[in-house]
């Protein structure tokens, strides 16, 4: 669910697979399994970061310090996606600390790099990237509200009884230890993206 930081971890726009990488980065979601050897070898390397990207914090102590926060005020299986979420506000909120790009113009300049490959896309990234650009997802998660109303949307997709709707409150009423958690972790997750993309 983290679209921000897969995104801004596909490397420097200057490498010569860099559209290749970020788009694989972007859809890896989509793609199950083995399905990735059916796209070129640098989509391929972009799926395989965004999997390692995953694992990474998955299993980062940081990043389990919050997700056990959100399983004790009861998010349970959920707490995994909320977190994502959580990172990718704190990235966009602080953006300029980790990118010379500010971030409206990183956002402009990634739609419409994706937008070029659009075609390429599995059909339910298809779907939901014009929804995505239009209503410009990665700028809105600076904006505490913007994550509530994308928590929301997610509670609807979600098992009955997810509460992911009322994550927000959680992160206002817990916002420093999130921030914290984040600045600990983030700069150790820049760099294991980096070590991986060469």
């Amino acid at each position: 669910m983290n679209f921000l930081a897969h995104l801004f971890l596909s490397g420097s726009p200057a490498a010569a697979t860099y559209a290749d990488v970020l788009l694989g980065n972007f859809m890896a979601d989509s793609v199950p399994g083995r399905q990735l050897e059916n796209y070129p070898s640098a989509v391929q390397a972009g799926i395989r970061l965004h999997r390692a990207i995953d694992t990474f914090t998955d299993q980062h102590p940081t990043v389990r310090r919050s997700t056990q926060r959100l399983r004790t005020a009861g998010y349970g299986k959920y707490a995994g996606v909320i977190s994502d979420m959580f990172l990718d506000h704190f990235l966009a909120r602080n953006f300029a600390e980790f990118s010379t790009e500010t971030l409206p113009d990183f956002t402009r300049r990634i739609y419409a790099l994706l937008a070029t490959r659009q075609s390429e896309m599995p059909p339910r990234v298809q779907h939901f990237f014009p929804h995505m650009a239009q209503h410009n997802w990665l700028l809105s998660y600076a904006d505490t509200e913007s994550i509530g109303r994308a928590l929301s949307g997610l509670s609807r997709r979600a098992s009955a009884g997810s509460r992911m709707e009322t994550a927000v409150v959680e992160l206002e009423q817990s916002y420093e230890a999130y921030e914290a958690d984040f600045r600990a972790f983030f700069p150790e997750l820049q760099q294991y993206a980096a070590v991986l993309l060469g």
